[in-house]
């Protein structure tokens, strides 16, 4: 019991120093310091509609804990496609997640990055992109482009750690929730839902 708690603490531990890291070689491209929290990533899984027999889009991995999630919540390994800018990361995560699709490439220019996935409909996505680093016509291009590759409805749910939504509403054809406060993150993390209006 004493070992596996070390080992599960050494895990975290390392990980976390890994996103250090690549917030330092990266600020722009790493929105946080520490990984997103188990409690953070099971929320953000919670809107995958793991029964459509859609694949799910992953945008910003990390160090995984969002991938991790998004397979709890019953993704087959071979329906998740994962975007990750970070050459350290991509590293990591191809051979933490072997089975998982991932791809290093930029989720501002998804047709170029997926390549023969660019006209793949997902069930949803998933986005840790730290959008607060983009300006807001860039934010609001991404999300019409997401919106495009998932059925009518169907989110994107995306962290931030600003208390408004990283996309302005009512900028776009797309409707503006939020979805969940996470207190158990740090620092504390909002969820928003994107979706194109009924």
């Amino acid at each position: 019991m004493v070992g596996a708690l070390s080992r599960k603490f050494s895990e975290r531990f390392n990980e976390e120093i890994r996103f250090f890291k690549g917030w330092i070689d990266g600020p722009k491209a790493v929105g946080s310091i520490i990984p997103t929290s188990t409690t953070t990533a099971r929320r953000m899984a919670s809107v995958i509609d793991a029964g459509s027999g859609l694949p799910v889009l992953e945008l910003g991995p990390g160090t995984g804990v969002i991938t991790k999630a998004i397979l709890e919540r019953g993704v087959s390994p071979d329906d998740l496609i994962s975007v990750e800018f970070s050459e350290d990361f991509y590293a990591q995560l191809i051979k933490d997640y072997p089975s998982v699709r991932f791809i290093q490439g930029d989720a501002f220019n998804l047709d170029a990055t997926l390549g023969k996935f660019a006209d793949t409909t997902f069930d949803c996505v998933v986005s840790a992109i730290p959008l607060l680093n983009f300006p807001m016509p860039d934010r609001i291009a991404f999300l019409e482009d997401l919106l495009t590759r998932i059925p009518e409805g169907r989110p994107v749910v995306q962290i931030t750690y600003g208390p408004r939504s990283p996309i302005a509403p009512e900028r776009g054809n797309y409707v503006v929730e939020r979805l969940d406060f996470v207190v158990r993150n740090l620092p504390p993390a909002h969820l928003w839902l994107y979706s194109r209006p009924a």
